[in-house]
């Protein structure tokens, strides 16, 4: 039996047992040793999360070892071998994986929104969604999905060194957005409206910070620290939909725009301001596997430290209390411990 964290329905959180799943042909058995907590898990508890069904085993970023293996995978895996799971379960046949974007697949599953996820003892995944960890620590390891998920958004907004860059929303994948347009070396601002956040993001990310409020005011702000052009990259990671309706005033006049965040309605833009800046809105969904692999690569060889990020622990034990009650605005990422 396996101990599973299982969201019964918004609100309803519950410890249970569950019978250990078989392994199919080319799967892999995993021991969980680490979950790291996502707004999406937060959306989900609170029942505001779209494509979420209940109910469910909540997690997605997983960390872990090697429990036992198929005989049809790769002889290359040990029992004992720490690995990350890449929870994006594509068909593999449908339009957008025929085109090489498995993250948006037609028919996707996400571990921990659609199929059941990381917060167990015992996982089975597929052999090609396991990932060497090898050299990692547990914190580093767990990151690795939550830090793809920026890296993957850099890669599509093509950052240009020396250019200015915006990130509204300064969470864990606003701040991973920052580090990996600093690496890239952009010129980086970071707008939100925790001081707490913003002192992470200038320390941390190398950005400059600037506290939301006022759309009209912001906009002089920037205007003002970028020579009155305007900035051409603005990425929103906030997924507040006030918010997100507002972005694309910040972009610059040929500029372009990221949502990575996600909310769960619709969103209006001025037609006239979108032609005549002629801008460019481009949306970011999950990671690939080379986005996994670089970020793994930038961790292993000392280009990002993830230690003032994950800054909270919890037991298994303790998830269903923790997890329902109201987010410390201090907790940057929490990571659930499993064994």
């Amino acid at each position: 039996m396996a101990k599973s964290l299982v969201l019964r329905q918004p609100h309803m959180l519950r410890l249970e047992d569950r019978e250990q799943p078989p392994i199919p042909p080319g799967h892999l058995g995993i021991t969980v040793r680490r979950v790291g907590v996502c707004g999406t898990d937060y959306h989900a508890i609170q029942g505001t999360q779209p494509y979420f069904t209940y109910p469910r085993i909540l997690g997605h970023e997983i960390a872990g070892v090697i429990a036992d293996k198929d005989q049809a995978a790769s002889p290359t895996w040990r029992v004992g071998q720490p690995v990350i799971v890449r929870p994006y379960l594509e068909c593999g046949t449908c339009i957008a994986c025929r085109a090489g974007k498995p993250n948006c697949c037609v028919q996707l599953r996400v571990l921990g929104v659609h199929s059941d996820g990381g917060l167990t003892e015992y996982l089975v995944v597929p052999e090609d969604h396991v990932i060497d960890a090898e050299g990692l620590t547990w914190d580093q390891a767990v990151a690795v999905e939550f830090l793809s998920i920026g890296y993957h958004a850099v890669r599509r907004a093509q950052v240009s060194a020396g250019e200015w860059v915006v990130v509204v929303g300064a969470g864990p994948i606003g701040l991973a957005v920052l580090a990996w347009c600093r690496l890239a070396g952009a010129r980086t601002l970071a707008v939100d409206s925790d001081p707490d956040r913003r002192h992470l993001a200038h320390t941390w990310a190398g950005a400059e910070t600037l506290a939301s409020g006022d759309p009209e005011t912001l906009r002089g702000q920037i205007a003002m620290m970028t020579g009155g052009d305007l900035t051409p990259l603005v990425f929103d990671a906030t997924g507040h939909p006030s918010v997100m309706r507002e972005t694309p005033y910040l972009v610059a006049h040929g500029g372009r725009l990221v949502y990575v965040g996600l909310a769960q309605t619709d969103l209006v833009i001025s037609d006239p301001w979108f032609h005549e800046h002629e801008m460019t809105i481009l949306s970011s969904r999950n990671a690939l596997a080379e986005d996994f692999l670089a970020v793994r690569d930038a961790l292993l060889h000392g280009r990002l430290s993830v230690e003032p990020l994950i800054n909270d622990h919890v037991t298994l034990n303790e998830a269903p209390r923790v997890l329902q009650s109201p987010l410390d605005p201090k907790i940057i990422k929490r990571v659930i411990e499993l064994s």
